[in-house]
């Protein structure tokens, strides 16, 4: 399979377009953009399903309510973006394992799933403990 030349985006394009959508969302909402509250409200909303009474008593769901609001549709477009972007640069492809882990640590899929787990459970962890 012959492999196309990807065109990456102007990360100087990307950085100043990464600001202005901080300083719009600070004026708008009075409110920094962030991810982690998203992933919490999401479990509330699951566990919503099975026991609602159980959620409507957890202290942490009486003051951040599992909803959709804006952030969460924030994380929704950082998604449908970082699709959008890889189709239109020609760099999408299905892959397990990236090249670059392939070449270091070898094609097994299951080392590569574990370590990305363990590093978002550390990630959110962080952000979490930051009030983030």
């Amino acid at each position: 399979m012959q492999h196309q030349e990807l065109k990456p985006w102007n990360p100087y394009l990307a950085g100043v377009l990464s600001g202005l959508l901080i300083i719009l969302s600070v004026a708008l909402t009075d409110k920094f953009l962030g991810a982690s509250t998203t992933f919490v409200r999401s479990s509330g909303m699951i566990e919503q399903l099975f026991s609602p009474q159980r959620v409507a008593k957890i202290a942490y769901f009486i003051k951040e309510k599992p909803i959709i609001d804006w952030q969460w549709m924030f994380v929704l477009g950082i998604f449908f973006g970082s699709l959008v972007s890889a189709l239109t640069s020609g760099s999408f492809r299905w892959q397990a394992v990236p090249d670059s882990w392939r070449e270091r640590f070898g094609s097994a899929a299951g080392g590569r799933w574990a370590t990305a787990f363990v590093g978002g459970v550390v990630a959110m962890f962080g952000a979490r403990l930051a009030d983030g």
